[in-house]
């Protein structure tokens, strides 16, 4: 009985040992759900993380690369006003170059002017001081006959007084 009895113990020794086997592997089980579990999720979630942030990281990527693109594109429009400002700066200077000399030409084309009027005043001033000349040229030519038909008309009028006179001697020499 004795070799029953320490069988029945091994028996229970093994049962025990089996219970306490079975309850280690439950146990076991448990936790490595837990640990396959806990951190699955965590994994799970720091892959889902994970894409986001990649997600992020693409559309700053392209929001930069567009951003640079339109950098560029309005560095060059700047350039390219820059050397539009400096073409009308260059056109201005230009122009207002141009327009001090036309402003000396007209002021030289109104002296000019000027001056044909004052050559047309003097032409007209010679022609009437030609004409004054002439009449005063005329007037004297007219003045010495004047004065000569005056001494003419004093001679045949002294003429006429002593034929006058003679006719009156005469007449009373006939009488």
């Amino acid at each position: 009985m004795a070799g029953l009895n320490s069988l029945e113990v091994v028996k229970c020794k093994m049962q025990s040992l089996q219970q306490q086997a079975d309850e280690a592997e439950d146990r076991m089980q448990g936790l490595q759900w837990e640990l396959d579990g806990e951190p699955l999720q965590k994994l799970e979630e720091a892959e889902k993380a994970a894409d986001e942030s990649e997600r992020g990281m693409k559309v700053i990527e392209n929001l930069a690369m567009r951003n640079e693109e339109k950098m560029e594109i309005q560095e060059m429009q700047l350039k390219e006003a820059k050397h539009i400002a400096e073409e009308v700066d260059h056109k201005y200077k230009e122009v207002a170059r141009k327009l001090v000399i036309l402003e000396g030409e007209v002021e030289r084309v109104e002296e000019c002017e000027v001056s044909e009027l004052k050559c047309g005043d003097l032409e007209e001033l010679k022609n009437v001081t030609n004409n004054l000349k002439s009449l005063e040229a005329a007037s004297l030519k007219y003045s010495e006959k004047e004065d000569k038909y005056e001494e003419e008309i004093k001679l045949l009028s002294d003429r006429l007084k002593e034929a006058e006179t003679h006719i009156k001697f005469a007449e009373r020499t006939v009488v």
